[in-house]
């Protein structure tokens, strides 16, 4: 069973997306609300498992929201029931493309347009709250567009480097930006699946990221891979 905060700031979409995922059998909507604000508190109060934050796009007040949620700091995750802090699932327009490596680097684990069916939204709900990252190919064009504009990170941006990792790591790094799945890095690197996601979990940690679609915008910012011209 997974937990869902709804947050959008439109009482009938609100109302429609309560509805829509309380009828799903293994989902339960544990809140909701309009105001980011309240959802960094609901989220620290409740701990679900996913925060759906659909009518907030992914700008200055979006990503802080986004930030507080996936970065609580530590004397407030004391009153709640513990665990990690939620996964973030966005539900994006279009023309919101370019926010959403703003909004990766705060802590989402995931986008979805805000046209996707209900079978979509359920689907990416699952996979989040899983661990795993949602993310369309066209915002994961829109992300390497940014990196490529952005050129390279100045120094001190980001408080660790690809230094940080081993060698290995930065071989199933460069390996997961690629787009290469578990399976497909074990057999080509000739190590065990386990340990293919043992690496994984170690990047993560190293590099401040809690979903390998971060960590693929850590490998294409410090040019790790390189988009296609």
């Amino acid at each position: 069973m997974a937990s869902v905060l709804v947050v959008d700031d439109q009482s009938l979409r609100r109302a429609g997306l309560r509805m829509l995922l309380a009828a799903e059998p293994d989902l339960t909507v544990v809140g909701d609300t309009a105001s980011g604000t309240e959802a960094v508190r609901m989220s620290a109060a409740l701990r679900p498992d996913v925060v759906l934050l659909g009518g907030h796009r992914p700008g200055t007040n979006g990503i802080d929201t986004i930030r507080r949620i996936a970065h609580p700091p530590r004397l407030a995750a004391i009153p709640g029931p513990g665990g990690p802090p939620p996964r973030i699932l966005v539900l994006t327009s279009t023309g919101q493309e370019g926010d959403a490596y703003a909004a990766l680097r705060a802590g989402a684990g995931g986008f979805l347009p805000k046209d996707a069916t209900l079978r979509e939204l359920t689907a990416a709900i699952r996979v989040v709250a899983a661990g795993d990252s949602v993310i369309t190919p066209g915002l994961t064009r829109a992300l390497i567009d940014t990196v490529r504009h952005e050129g390279a990170p100045r120094p001190g941006g980001r408080p660790v480097g690809p230094g940080t990792l081993t060698e290995r790591e930065r071989d199933v790094l460069v390996a997961v930006a690629s787009g290469w799945s578990n399976a497909e890095i074990a057999a080509r690197l000739s190590i065990a699946p386990t340990t293919v996601k043992s690496h994984v979990s170690h990047i993560l940690a190293k590099i401040g990221a809690r979903a390998r679609v971060q960590a693929v915008a850590f490998a294409y910012e410090y040019g790790l891979v390189h988009p296609a011209a």
